[in-house]
């Protein structure tokens, strides 16, 4: 097996399915990179260790019962912090929200956890979704991983520079102006922007709502 930082999400899926990785392996050493890591690239607003733990182990309980979820049982994501969690802050990268926690989840994080996805944290973003990088802001802006010289592109920096890093197999970002493409394009990484309307958008903070998509970034 290649290194498991770098694998694909269904290809962790797939492992995770047949036995031959253990979500909780899998979620623990992800824990630790970031850990490690992201002290550099700035990339994680809040890391949701002891629940990501906990639904890990769960996932591997299920595995054993022969009662996976769905395609992404035992996955990690990770969401671009406009998106809603239910018990985790909704900062939008912002002094104004810095204590704003969600009390239910965006429909789209729903949609992943139904899947079998266990959320692992909220990545990094401009303040609202808008403009550029900010030294002024409570969190630190990410930085790329090939080089922390550079900008990851953005608005969805965290998710951009999160997946390249082998930090998360999938993230998810949003598109209003390139916010999805131009960090996928900057980072070396996939992204796309869906349909408008085709993804729900409950539970977004939106920076303009006749224009906001959001999507899926992933490794390939």
């Amino acid at each position: 097996m290649t290194d498991l930082a770098y694998l694909s999400a269904l290809d962790v899926a797939s492992a995770i399915r047949g036995k031959r990785l253990s979500s909780s392996e899998y979620m623990a050493q992800q824990l630790a990179r970031i850990t490690a890591q992201d002290k550099a690239l700035h990339s994680v607003v809040t890391l949701a260790s002891d629940s990501a733990m906990a639904e890990a182990s769960v996932a591997d309980e299920r595995v054993r019962k022969g009662l996976p979820l769905g395609p992404l049982h035992g996955v990690p994501f990770a969401l671009k912090d406009i998106i809603d969690a239910q018990g985790l802050h909704t900062t939008a990268h912002s002094k104004i929200l810095a204590d704003n926690v969600a009390t239910c989840d965006a429909t789209v994080t729903t949609r992943i956890k139904s899947a079998g996805g266990i959320l692992i944290g909220k990545l990094a973003t401009h303040e609202f979704a808008f403009g550029g990088p900010s030294f002024d802001l409570p969190w630190p802006p990410a930085r790329n991983p090939w080089d922390t010289t550079k900008f990851t592109g953005g608005s969805s920096s965290g998710s951009g520079a999160a997946i390249a890093a082998g930090f998360v197999p999938l993230a998810l970002g949003s598109d209003t102006g390139g916010s999805v493409r131009n960090p996928a394009s900057l980072c070396g990484i996939v992204g796309m922007k869906p349909t408008y309307g085709r993804v729900s958008r409950r539970g977004l903070i939106p920076l303009a709502f006749s224009l906001d998509h959001i999507g899926p970034m992933t490794r390939t």
